[in-house]
């Protein structure tokens, strides 16, 4: 079964990450066990969360976290799964929750992660990210609370998430100035779609525009982990109910609904559904991508974790 290594440690992966943000909220307990059990099961190892998720609904932090922590206690299962939480993003409870405002110090970030390893519990977590970015910190001082977690036993790896290339560059100089291993990640928005969308609202987020990509052609050491790597459904939504059920998508483009037009192509030629399609993307990219996918049932894992025996070629997806 195909699995990417990041060169310089011992992670060995499968390309697709499972995405927890839902967890709490639209699943829990037995239906987490089977997620999670059938994630395994189909060869995967990656789960992704975050301390933040899903704060923004009213009754309950890091939901997200202790649903995994539950079935990890539950199922025995900590040594067969690779473990990714993110800390520092900025407060997302209440109505008034401004995402510029940071929360990157260090007593933000060692408060961040030891709620993570409690509400995981587990003792270490195998790969760290900040979850977003504050330019006004320099990245030597974020770099160094991410060593000192490492150095303590608290983290394995440590990573990003919504940093702009120049930022990731800078890290990178003064890791290596230092002997440090640096980011061994980067999360990102990128997917099918992303070329022609219009601007999210928050822009706090973190896209993997041109520069971020020749980034990872050319630091294969630091693995693109995609979010949003089925465009939040817009092709699903336009396949299925027409140009309506999209208006409001800031997919909604002339562009793509172009290439929805050579998405629906691709599922015939390939039997394949919109959500392998849609996924394919990745396995076409000059730069290794493990893009994280959040699933409804087992069936959309199994479904979901299919596209990597379907063989995609670039030039499926040109326009």
């Amino acid at each position: 079964m195909k699995r990417i290594s990041i060169p310089g440690t011992d992670l060995t992966l499968f390309p697709l990450g499972l995405g927890t943000a839902q967890a709490g909220l639209a699943w829990s307990g037995a239906e987490a066990d089977a997620l999670y059990d059938a994630f395994l099961d189909a060869g995967g190892n990656l789960i992704d969360t975050a301390h933040v998720y899903s704060d923004w609904v009213p009754g309950e932090r890091a939901r997200s976290e202790r649903v995994l922590g539950e079935w990890l206690s539950r199922s025995g299962k900590r040594n067969r799964v690779l473990i990714m939480t993110k800390g520092g993003h900025p407060e997302a409870a209440g109505p008034h929750a401004d995402m510029h405002i940071s929360r990157m110090s260090r007593a933000d970030m060692t408060a961040d992660l030891e709620g993570s390893l409690r509400q995981l519990g587990t003792d270490c977590i195998d790969i760290y990210f900040y979850h977003r970015d504050d330019v006004r910190q320099p990245v030597t001082d974020l770099i160094e609370v991410m060593e000192d977690f490492r150095r303590a036993g608290k983290i394995r790896y440590y990573a990003c998430s919504n940093w702009s290339t120049l930022r990731m560059r800078q890290a990178e100089e003064y890791c290596r100035s230092r002997g440090y291993r640096g980011f061994v990640a980067n999360q990102s928005l990128f997917n099918l779609g992303y070329r022609f969308m219009r601007p999210l609202s928050d822009d706090t987020l973190g896209y993997a525009d041109a520069a971020m990509q020749q980034f990872h052609r050319t630091h294969p050491e630091c693995l693109l982990m995609p979010y949003s790597g089925i465009c939040n459904g817009f092709f699903h939504d336009f396949l299925q109910e027409g140009e309506a059920a999209v208006s409001g998508s800031p997919y909604c483009t002339v562009q793509n609904l172009r290439l929805a037009g050579r998405v629906a192509r691709l599922c015939r030629q390939y039997h394949a559904t919109v959500t392998q399609v849609v996924l394919g993307f990745f396995t076409c990219r000059e730069f290794p991508c493990a893009p994280l996918y959040a699933p409804r049932n087992p069936d959309g894992i199994r479904e979901a974790m299919a596209t990597f025996d379907i063989p995609f070629s670039a030039a499926d997806y040109e326009l």
